[in-house]
């Protein structure tokens, strides 16, 4: 009988089979050198600066509302569509335009409120707010 432990009678290979080993570490460097350019790629943004000094006030917002009829109103008071072009041009001539908030009633027609904004556009204002709650009385 012949002996378990007995290793030189055996033929078996006691080398490790290193093709595997290798076959893993190349495709390991082939996907390191594909995503490693894409790590490197990044877009660079100018973040704002935080500061701690008080910000300056701003202006309160000019409301426009208009109703279910298409008339317009400046700050709650009626206004006509020449005296409210006359209105975009003094305000966007400010220093510091303010922003405009635009009240619009639900049935009130697209056409109107596209009306509005595109007059305020020509004058020069590039702040608006939509305003989608209802407004308080």
């Amino acid at each position: 009988m012949q002996n378990p432990l007995d290793f030189q009678s055996d033929s078996m290979m006691t080398d490790i089979n290193m093709t595997p080993l290798i076959d893993v570490m190349l495709v390991l460097l082939i996907v390191f050198m594909v995503t490693l350019p894409v790590l490197h790629h990044a877009v660079k943004i100018d973040l704002p600066k935080a500061s701690s000094a008080p910000q300056p006030p701003q202006p309160s917002p000019v409301e426009v509302s208009i109703d279910r009829t298409g008339a317009v109103s400046w700050n709650g008071e009626p206004v006509s569509a020449a005296a409210l072009e006359l209105k975009f041009a003094e305000t966007a001539a400010q220093a510091d335009p303010p922003a405009m908030a635009l009240y619009a009633d639900r049935e009130a027609r697209y056409d109107g409120v596209a009306t509005t904004l595109a007059a305020a556009q020509r004058a020069g204002l590039t702040k608006i707010r939509f305003i989608l709650e209802p407004k308080a009385p």
